[in-house]
């Protein structure tokens, strides 16, 4: 069984299941993360890189895409070190969504510049520092098992 975080889940709400890919990245005793801001967020998000796999897209292939648009960088090989669901609502889609949030480990390995979208910037943050500061609990319980 998958360990599901987020809000609690309504039975007569419709759920989009929506697979993605994010990966912890670790150089040294920190941690490359992405803040959004979106125009349809409450409050900026602390949120481990990655996103949803696009149709068609495989999941390595989408992690890669992912890290780049949201960080700038490029990075080595990622190892999946697990999976969790959150069900929640996506603003910038106007859904409600089952996430399956596959989660990876990797090396930041070269930064080519800037993220490409404009709603993200890429942040340093000590590992120890992580688990408090990311945006969901998912993503903190993933980074805190490696602390």
């Amino acid at each position: 069984m998958i360990k599901r975080y987020g809000e609690r889940v309504d039975p007569a709400m419709h759920y989009t299941p929506r697979p993605g890919a994010y990966v912890i990245l670790q150089r040294g005793h920190d941690l490359l993360l992405t803040v959004q801001d979106g125009t349809r967020l409450e409050h900026p998000e602390i949120q481990l890189p990655g996103g949803g796999i696009d149709a068609g897209e495989q999941i390595l292939p989408a992690l890669h895409r992912e890290v780049m648009e949201e960080t700038g960088w490029r990075m080595g090989k990622p190892r999946r070190i697990g999976v969790y669901k959150r069900f929640v609502f996506m603003p910038d889609y106007d859904m409600w969504a089952e996430k399956i949030c596959t989660i990876y480990w990797s090396r930041p390995t070269l930064c080519l510049g800037p993220p490409l979208e404009d709603s993200h910037t890429a942040v340093w943050v000590p590992m120890n520092d992580a688990p408090a500061l990311l945006s969901n609990d998912g993503d903190a319980t993933f980074v805190a098992s490696l602390l």
